[in-house]
């Protein structure tokens, strides 16, 4: 079991008289560098020139600065630009600017694990990654609760990470819910393989598979939208309200056993094999080489897929039957 850490282990004071350089500010760049102020941490958020954000970070009260002014200034420094941003602002603004006894943080540990920022050995590194989007971190805060976070330390120069970390955590918010122990390799593979096995791409792969099949056996494309599409809101939001149990006593006695005999039948012994293909490419750096290359050349792929996407059917029926729904 992961080690949980919660406010009363966690010394906000390590943070005082210390600099926090947020770097970018978009959902959780912003969310992070308020909650932050609001707990008492002087934070200089850290943008491009002629960022757009620019304006709005000014106008929720937080100093501005070039990336370099910020690292250069800063004690701590937290990455929160776009991940395949990391390894230009780092090596060009950021590292020239480290102090020794710094602090260099993330979110998310893709960077680190795959070798694309490479820390001097005098600065410490470590990770916390609030387990929800930036705008959800500061609506709870402001309210006084919190979002759970994974905390990781990669790199301890100074004999404090952990302990400036968890710092952090409490200042964010994030140790009134709990902080679970981890490290950047597990936390880099884990959240690699939800995002491509089930909570992005299996997602929207059975979603279309579903969909095809309905349509292609002669059913009306609006009626596989709303049975394929529209109701999983129902279902997930059961499941993460109370979990698989919960769900299925939510729903009827038909819909249950639908799924504990034919659930397994789609999640065969065949999807398992590829799920255990997609975990071995996240761990050896097959896929983590082929995203490098692919944002090196101009996102090719990654473009052609997206856009034909687009114009998948479910998409096009669903952008007309949305208009039934004024709620959305």
């Amino acid at each position: 079991m992961a080690k949980v850490y919660y406010d009363k282990d966690a010394d906000l004071n390590l943070l005082k008289d210390k600099v926090i350089a947020v770097i970018g500010y978009g959902n959780q760049g912003r969310g992070q560098s308020l909650n932050l102020k609001d707990s008492g941490c002087e934070v200089v958020v850290g943008l491009h020139e002629g960022s757009k954000s620019r304006a709005r970070a000014e106008a929720d009260g937080l100093k501005v600065a070039s990336v370099a002014e910020a690292a250069k200034a800063a004690d701590v420094i937290m990455m929160l630009a776009p991940d395949n941003l990391h390894q230009e602002i780092y090596n060009n603004h950021i590292a020239p600017n480290l102090s020794k006894g710094n602090m260099l943080m993330f979110s998310h540990g893709f960077n680190i694990h795959y070798g694309q920022v490479i820390p001097s050995p005098d600065i410490d590194v470590t990770m916390v990654a609030p387990k929800s989007p930036g705008n959800l971190l500061r609506e709870l805060f402001t309210q006084g609760q919190g979002v759970p976070a994974l905390l990781a330390v990669y790199q301890d120069a100074s004999g404090q990470a952990k302990e400036k970390a968890l710092a952090y955590a409490k200042g964010i918010g994030c140790a009134r819910a709990g902080v679970l122990e981890t490290t950047f390799a597990e936390e880099t593979e884990t959240d690699l393989f939800g995002e491509q096995a089930i909570l992005c791409g299996g997602i929207t792969a059975l979603l279309k598979a579903t969909f095809e099949v309905l349509v292609e056996a002669g059913y009306q494309p609006e009626l596989a939208y709303f049975e394929c599409l529209n109701e999983l809101k129902l279902i997930v939001d059961l499941i993460y309200k109370g979990g698989i149990s919960f769900m299925r006593d939510s729903v009827s006695y038909t819909a249950q056993y639908g799924d504990l005999t034919r659930g397994p039948r789609v999640i065969d012994d065949m999807v398992r094999e590829n799920l255990w293909e997609i975990l071995a490419e996240i761990q050896d750096g097959t896929f983590a080489r082929e995203w490098i290359l692919e944002n090196q050349a101009g996102r090719p792929v990654f473009n052609a897929l997206k856009r034909k996407d687009r114009e998948h059917p479910i998409e096009l029926v669903g952008k007309e039957l949305r208009k039934m729904m004024p709620w959305l």
